[in-house]
């Protein structure tokens, strides 16, 4: 049995500028066709556009549907290459491409000692120590509590201005 891969990409929202093409449909359908073509020249072939439910934050706590057009090409697979792995049963995620590591020989942990240690050994990599690294995460804005209602300084000053008109 002849074995496929599978590209899904976001179909286009919006027309392509070219030359002799001006209505607002040619405009789409030359988005489309350019898509189409360079998609074919990589070797996929077109299967179909699908409508499909995205669900995305809305606001804080919320969500909602949107719905997305989105383009499926597939290509077949040489006789040597293996499909990719299909992804765990009960997975609500697609899986994230795996990337390979290769280390020619383990790291070593390096040696770190508190900036202006006098114990530290003179190899050791001088670090902020931890109110440093406070004081370098502070963004310099003062938290401040919500007050509900005027202050009694607000009040005395709105009184005040009031008075002298």
């Amino acid at each position: 049995m002849q074995a496929f891969e599978y590209k899904v990409v976001p179909a286009p929202a919006k027309g392509t500028k070219a030359k002799g093409v001006k209505t607002p449909e040619a405009r789409f359908a030359n988005s489309i066709e350019i898509l189409l073509n360079e998609m074919a020249a990589e070797g996929w072939e077109f299967q179909r556009v699908e409508l499909l439910p995205s669900e995305e934050r809305s606001g804080m706590m919320g969500s909602a549907t949107n719905w997305r057009n989105v383009m499926v090409f597939r290509r077949a697979l040489a006789a040597d290459e293996k499909p990719a792995k299909a992804p765990e049963a009960g997975r609500k995620e697609p899986a994230a491409p795996s990337v390979e590591f290769r280390h020619s020989e383990p790291e070593t942990p390096r040696l770190t000692a508190a900036a202006g240690d006098p114990e530290a050994p003179p190899e050791a990599e001088q670090v902020p120590g931890p109110g440093a690294a406070k004081m370098q995460a502070d963004d310099g804005v003062e938290e401040l509590s919500p007050v509900s209602g005027m202050t009694a300084a607000l009040k005395a000053r709105a009184g005040i201005k009031d008075g002298d008109k």
